[in-house]
């Protein structure tokens, strides 16, 4: 059970590690507009990869609910600008969906 246990805490440091050491020595550094502008799209891109695969997997009888989603999420995003908020817009969107 040590040895697991030793295994797990290893791993996690050194995942760990990578990510904090940057984030150290980036502290009480001004970041360049442009990086800064760059960051900023990170997350909505990393989305739109998850439910771009996800819309290309679905299965045959859940089209409409991914397709009403995707408008959803879109109206969503574009009228609020909230990420969290257009996926739960979305999710609710093809929960309906699939409930009809």
């Amino acid at each position: 059970m040590k040895s697991y246990l030793l295994l797990i805490t290893g791993m996690m440091v050194v995942t760990y590690l990578p990510r904090l050491l940057p984030l150290l020595m980036m502290i009480g550094r001004p970041l360049p507009p442009v990086l800064k502008r760059f960051l900023q799209y990170i997350p909505y891109t990393a989305l739109s990869a998850l439910i771009i695969r996800g819309i290309m997997q679905s299965a045959p009888d859940m089209r409409w609910a991914t397709v009403v989603g995707i408008l959803a999420a879109g109206i969503c995003s574009w009228l609020k600008g909230s990420l969290v908020l257009s996926v739960l817009v979305a999710i609710m969107a093809a929960f309906v969906v699939l409930q009809l």
